[in-house]
């Protein structure tokens, strides 16, 4: 199995998994609310450089992730960004 390097907040969300915190309504539905907002509803067909594609897809090994979801991020950070 390969190993992925994970960042340092998805490491306390992982060593976390195991214990239940209980929140109140007001704060689910926030959490329901921020994952929904991330659904990936749609589906998206580029044509794109076959070099950028590789480069792409070498920078989303090193970070032990799969080259769509490293697209789909940046995708995301730039809508969201001001």
């Amino acid at each position: 199995m390969r190993k992925i390097k994970l960042t340092k907040e998805e490491r306390v969300v992982e060593s976390s998994l195991e214990q239940f915190v209980k929140v109140g309504k007001q704060e689910y539905e926030q959490i329901v609310q921020a994952i929904t907002a991330r659904k990936k509803d749609a589906v998206l067909n580029v044509r794109v450089n076959s070099r950028d594609l590789a480069s792409i897809k070498q920078r989303a090994q090193r970070l032990g992730i799969k080259y769509q979801t490293l697209i789909s991020e940046v995708i995301y950070r730039i809508a969201q960004a001001n």
